[in-house]
């Protein structure tokens, strides 16, 4: 399995009580964010297109959603549910007031994607699914900034470098 983000990895967890929260894995693939989450207690909603490289039955106090969110039919988050909304490597525009109400006050993002410096180097290549320079932030500009950096990103041990976005934040 891959590995861990060093973005939740080096994140200062002291202060929380990871087995009491509640967190939404969108866009999960093979869940290496969330099961982080999960193999410590908490409770944890895997969304995916394809969810079939997680063994759910290793988590059974875990949700596991096959949702294709950027389609017409799909569903919509639940309001102020999840302590922590997780987002990597994953852009789909029309869902941040979605992700932005899926979080409880307080509550915590952790998003990491490309941005379109990464066209020049590799895929993605498409701009929509590319973060355009500071776009992340102002997404988020009324929430509490906690991390940001963009550039080239080497996301966990053993990955290649690419051009990202990343942003931890807290929700007022």
């Amino acid at each position: 399995m891959a590995t861990t983000s060093t973005l939740i990895k080096e994140f200062d967890w002291r202060p929380y009580s990871i087995k009491q929260l509640r967190v939404l894995d969108l866009a999960c693939g093979k869940g290496r964010n969330g099961l982080w989450f999960a193999e410590q207690g908490a409770q944890v909603h895997f969304v995916d297109r394809d969810i079939s490289q997680i063994t759910a039955s290793d988590y059974p106090d875990c949700e596991f959603s096959q949702w294709d969110m950027e389609a017409e039919s799909a569903p919509t988050l639940d309001e102020a549910k999840y302590d922590v909304v997780l987002v990597f490597n994953y852009l789909h525009r029309p869902l941040f007031p979605q992700i932005q109400n899926a979080l409880k006050s307080g509550g915590l993002i952790f998003y990491e994607t490309f941005t379109e410096a990464q066209a020049n180097i590799g895929r993605p290549r498409n701009p929509d699914f590319l973060l355009k320079t500071d776009e992340i932030t102002q997404v988020f500009q009324s929430w509490q900034l906690m991390h940001h950096k963009e550039g080239k990103i080497i996301a966990s041990p053993g990955a290649n470098a690419a051009f990202k976005a990343q942003l931890i934040a807290r929700k007022p």
